[in-house]
Order: structure tokens, then C-alpha cells, then sequence
């Protein structure tokens, strides 16, 4: 059954992509301008506070992929990605769901991609 197994790298590698793209392309490059609609709803944030939390909050998803990618420390990293995640989720739902394109498609797909990121957390060593 284990022959079967996509490689841990792939899945690490998988994992990072998704971060990676969520920070530098949508927030860092702005390639998805509704995430800062999304963050500018967010009471007391605005367009100025939005702004650079999107920034910070970019940096912090472009690490987590470098972090989901090395291997390093799985279980936190997926505990990490997972409160993010949640987080980011929850607040939306509550101050931007009236921007968020489709609120139960993204409950879904971020529920598959962790599952992946605890899938790979579960595999240490395993290449």
C-alpha cells in the first residue's frame, strides 16, 4: 500500500505552492485585489491598516511555505498553518462574506488542502 504513496516531497512541495501563491501573488504582487476588500472589512482596519496587514500577512504565508517545504518541525508547522488558516477563514466569514466570491467553496477547498497539510505533517522522513 505504501508503494502507492505520492512522495513527501511532492506533498510538501504542494503545500508550499498553495502558500506561496496565497502570499507573494495575491497579497505581496496584489494579484487577487479582493483580499484587500476582504481585509479592509475587517472593523478598524480600513484601507491604511488593511494594506499592510495584507503585506505582513504575505511575508507570513511566503514563510510558511518555506517552512512547510523543508520539513522542519511538521507538527508545528501544520498546528501553525492550521490556526492561520482558521483564523483567516473565520474572520472573513464574519466581516467580508458579502465580498468573498464563493464562502462555502473556500470552506471546502481550505478543509482538502489541510487534510494535505496534516498528511504531511503525519509522514516525517518519508521521501
Amino acid at each position: 500500500m505504501t508503494a502507492l504513496m505520492t512522495p513527501l516531497w511532492l506533498i510538501r512541495l504542494a503545500v508550499a505552492a498553495v502558500w506561496l501563491y496565497e502570499g507573494l501573488w495575491c497579497k505581496l504582487l496584489h494579484g487577487e485585489p479582493r483580499q484587500v476588500q476582504v481585509v479592509e472589512a475587517v472593523p478598524y482596519f480600513g484601507p491604511r491598516v488593511g494594506v499592510l496587514f495584507l503585506k505582513a500577512l504575505g511575508v507570513a504565508e511566503v514563510g510558511l511555505a518555506a517552512w512547510a517545504l523543508s520539513g522542519a518541525a511538521p507538527l508545528p508547522c501544520a498546528v501553525a498553518q492550521t490556526l492561520l488558516l482558521v483564523t483567516l477563514n473565520a474572520s472573513g466569514l464574519v466581516w467580508a462574506r458579502h465580498i468573498i466570491h464563493d464562502p462555502g467553496g473556500m470552506v471546502v477547498k481550505n478543509f482538502a488542502f489541510l487534510v494535505l497539510v496534516w498528511i504531511s505533517a503525519s509522514l516525517p522522513g518519508r521521501t
